[in-house]
């Protein structure tokens, strides 16, 4: 009787076992095309947020925040599959040049919207290798250290992301406050196209040495087991990636209206610093996805991996965007200011001089993660009292 009984239980129990997944692949397929088809609404119809009613405005913000949420997070899972899919360390390429490309499209759209805005590249690069280098990194040595104590890198692979960023900022978020044929912070013409063919050069010869001849240099020397099945098993390979840019592409557009609202408000109210709080806003929605992938694989003792996506976000954004917005700039004649004031080029070589102790060692600890987080709470202050 209980034999019986227990089937009994069990057929019950099923059901409601295999729905969630059910449920959970549903939304996996509707929120990305949500995003877009929200986002472009918006766009197309030339919805302005001032001139609606105040309680309009509100509901109306709430509504393409929560979708743009539960988006990321929608996105996060497809990243996750594909990279599974594909391998190491193709897999953390993924996300990070679908990511980057997209956000050169929204800083551009809103260089050339309205007057001109000559800093906004600028402080979105710079937000993003705040963000990455002081407060994902941060948050995945303190995480990671306190549940496994101390955590191993590959100090080849970590070293040579640094390299690149370090190189990378130094070439586009530095040197122009110290040439000469044009104004404080600018490149000529000249120096701006050698510039941007070196930012391209430097990126692609980092893709290549990673997924090529020096491979190794950035896998994890242990994989966890049974981690690698989590997101792998659900849908095919070519529909994740279709959700995935879908997810991306609706996300980004949502983030451009929010903030050309922001924007716009911070400027009624005569806020210092407009610049740099729309800068991190963008780049914070953007990299959300890679944050939290980065932030779930060092909680899964999977340092080396986590690193690729945070350090190579920041390489990318600064390899792949800059090019994209000096052609930008080039074209249309609009200026473009490239070069950090001197606060944040001392946050800057703070954060990366930190970097390098921190992985010299290719061990690391949740105190390692507390210096990180502290220099990106000075950052967060410096933003808001400058």
């Amino acid at each position: 009787m209980s034999q019986h009984g227990d089937m009994a239980d069990e057929a019950v129990r099923q059901p409601v076992r295999s729905s969630t997944p059910a449920r959970a692949s549903l939304a996996s397929k509707i929120f990305p095309v949500l995003a877009l088809v929200l986002a472009l609404a918006l766009h197309l119809t030339h919805t302005v947020m001032d001139n609606l009613p105040l309680v309009a405005e509100l509901a109306v913000s709430a509504v393409v925040v929560a979708i743009m949420v539960v988006t990321v997070f929608v996105v996060l899972r497809h990243a996750e599959a594909v990279a599974h899919r594909v391998g190491e360390p193709y897999g953390t390429l993924v996300l990070t040049i679908a990511v980057t490309a997209i956000e050169a499209s929204v800083i551009v759209s809103m260089m050339l919207h309205g007057s001109n805005n000559p800093t906004l590249a600028r402080e979105s690069v710079f937000s993003t290798v705040m963000i990455v280098c002081a407060g994902v990194v941060g948050i995945c040595l303190t995480l990671g250290g306190l549940r496994h104590r101390e955590q191993n890198l590959k100090r080849q692979g970590t070293s040579a992301l640094l390299a690149v960023v370090i190189a990378l900022t130094g070439l586009t978020l530095v040197l122009p406050d110290f040439t000469l044929t044009a104004g404080p912070g600018n490149f000529n013409p000249v120096q701006l196209v050698f510039v941007s063919l070196l930012c391209i050069l430097l990126y692609g010869s980092f893709l290549l040495a990673q997924v090529t001849r020096h491979r190794e240099d950035f896998l994890d020397a242990e994989a966890p087991a049974g981690h690698e099945a989590g997101g792998a098993s659900a849908g095919g390979l070519p529909m994740r990636l279709i959700l995935l840019v879908v997810g991306l592409v609706g996300i980004v557009l949502l983030a451009e209206y929010v903030a050309s609202g922001i924007e716009q408000g911070l400027a009624d109210l005569q806020v210092p610093q407009s610049d740099a709080i729309v800068g991190a806003f963008i780049a914070t929605l953007v990299l959300l996805p890679e944050a939290i992938s980065a932030i779930k694989a060092s909680y899964h003792n999977e340092l080396q991996r986590s690193l690729n996506i945070a350090l190579g976000s920041a390489c990318a954004t600064i390899g792949l965007t800059i090019p994209v917005v000096a052609v930008a700039s080039l074209i249309t004649g609009r200026e473009l200011t490239l070069g950090l004031a001197s606060g944040d080029i001392v946050l800057l070589m703070l954060a990366l001089t930190v970097s390098l102790v921190s992985f010299g060692t290719g061990r690391t600890n949740a105190m390692t993660g507390g210096v990180h987080l502290v220099i990106f709470v000075a950052y967060l202050l410096l933003i808001a009292v400058p």
